[in-house]
């Protein structure tokens, strides 16, 4: 048996490995972090030959409730993850599986490579709708990359989405692969609506460095961006800073940050009601928005969720309370599962990156009942 995770987001590390039911391992902490929960490794081995693998000391892990009904996912081509059976005694996964091949690959949720990043970047620019834009370079120096989609226009509204802030909440970027292939459909009624309407802002992946370290929630110095949008900095928080930087530049009519929620077996928003400028208007935006997700599909629901800040007491260094602020804008952030959606469960696959991605796609419905009223 070998297991080893030196590749794209790989994270493990191997305590022992005596035979294939004994494979002890645990997940390593992000950079000059406490936090750690994300892990993706590969197992050589034996076909069919049953394995028990556990994942130590997760009591001390960023979510332990994250991991109370959680199912790892697997693949053996890296392109389909499927479920596997996993139990959690309170700080230990034990993952239950008899690989069908010789290598099997499994991770925290399917994994979206910085490959695929840049493959979906290159794509997207194919459009003439789509303008790349480079904002900088991050602390490992890797490319911030915004995609401009639309012509801007007097009268346009700006519409910006952000994916990844913590890298491995990875079913943030295929939620964008959804959305960008259903706004860049030539032959989509809805797309050419929304662009005659609208010019997007899309930053797939607000932390290209935490994503390749293989991190759960920080960049490459162990910030958290999702804590930074107050005071972003060059030095600890480029990302943030030059994402920042640009809405400035241009202005912020809705903004829409892209997440996932370890624990929640539900797809939900969180506003800002918090804010010390929220009123009747954004409330009513918030409403509408909500409504038209919740009657395009029935993945979204508004039932569970996080709890709502007492007016005034908003955290204004999270992303989505920082730009409504600013901008006195509709701002929300989007969560899905790590594990499945309670309400129409999948058990080959829980929640899972198609689902992500028609949900990318169902966004813009809502989108579309808001549009006109965002200014």
């Amino acid at each position: 048996m070998r297991i080893s995770s030196n590749f794209d987001s790989g994270n493990i590390q191997v305590i022992s490995a005596t035979s294939p039911q004994d494979i002890q391992l645990s997940i390593c902490k992000d950079n000059q972090s406490e936090f750690y929960q994300w892990f993706h490794f590969k197992l050589d081995t034996t076909a069919f030959v049953s394995h028990a693998i556990t994942i130590k000391n997760l009591a001390k892990s960023a979510y332990p409730d994250g991991w109370q009904n959680y199912q790892a996912v697997a693949s053996y081509d890296r392109q389909e993850w499927f479920r596997v059976e996993s139990e959690f005694d309170g700080d230990n996964l034990v993952i239950q599986h008899t690989p069908e091949f010789p290598q099997v690959y499994y991770a925290y949720f399917a994994p979206y490579s910085y490959e695929r990043h840049m493959d979906l970047l290159a794509w997207a620019q194919q459009s003439e709708h789509c303008k790349p834009c480079h904002l900088g370079e991050t602390l490992d120096g890797r490319d911030m990359s915004l995609l401009v989609i639309g012509e801007p226009a007097e009268g346009k509204k700006s519409i910006w989405v952000t994916a990844r802030q913590h890298p491995g909440e990875t079913m943030a970027e295929w939620l964008v692969e959804g959305f960008l292939h259903r706004l860049l459909d030539e032959d989509d009624g809805l797309a050419k609506w929304l662009l005659d309407k609208a010019v997007f802002y899309v930053v797939p992946n607000m932390n290209p460095d935490g994503s390749a370290r293989g991190h759960l929630r920080t960049n490459a110095k162990g910030v958290n961006l999702n804590r930074e949008w107050q005071t972003p900095s060059i030095e600890n928080s480029p990302e943030v800073y030059f994402v920042k930087q640009k809405m400035q530049e241009i202005g912020v009519d809705m903004f829409l940050d892209v997440h996932g929620d370890e624990a929640l077996p539900y797809n939900f928003v969180a506003g800002c009601e918090g804010n010390p400028n929220y009123d009747e208007r954004l409330e009513g935006l918030e409403s509408s928005f909500k409504q038209a997700l919740l009657t395009a599909t029935p993945e979204f629901q508004d039932i569970y969720g996080y709890e709502k800040d007492k007016p005034g007491e908003g955290n204004l260094t999270v992303a989505a309370n920082a730009i409504g602020h600013e901008f006195d804008c509709l701002s929300y952030t989007l969560e899905m599962p790590f594990k499945d959606n309670i309400e129409l469960p999948d058990s080959v696959y829980g929640w899972s990156p198609i689902r992500c991605k028609q949900l990318g796609e169902d966004v813009m419905v809502a989108m579309r009942s808001i549009v006109d009223m965002l200014r």
